[in-house]
């Protein structure tokens, strides 16, 4: 994969697959783009904040997964 730039921890892409391929692993099937100088790139979801939003409910703890037994 062609990797852009990261903006906010978010990898962006020089092509839309790339885009799509990323944001699959968080069940998104859409992009957005950003224009950094003359060159447009590609980052998955529809908006930014989708995709951060996506991020942050994965890698959050689930609190249905146990935990201590205090």
């Amino acid at each position: 994969m062609a990797l852009a730039q990261n903006i906010d921890g978010i990898p962006a892409y020089t092509t839309v697959e790339e885009a799509l391929v990323w944001g699959s692993q968080y069940g998104i099937s859409t992009y957005h783009t950003h224009a950094i100088g003359s060159q447009i790139i590609y980052m998955a979801g529809s908006t930014h904040d989708e995709m951060i939003s996506a991020i942050r409910s994965t890698s959050s703890p689930s609190s249905t997964s146990g935990g201590g037994g205090y």
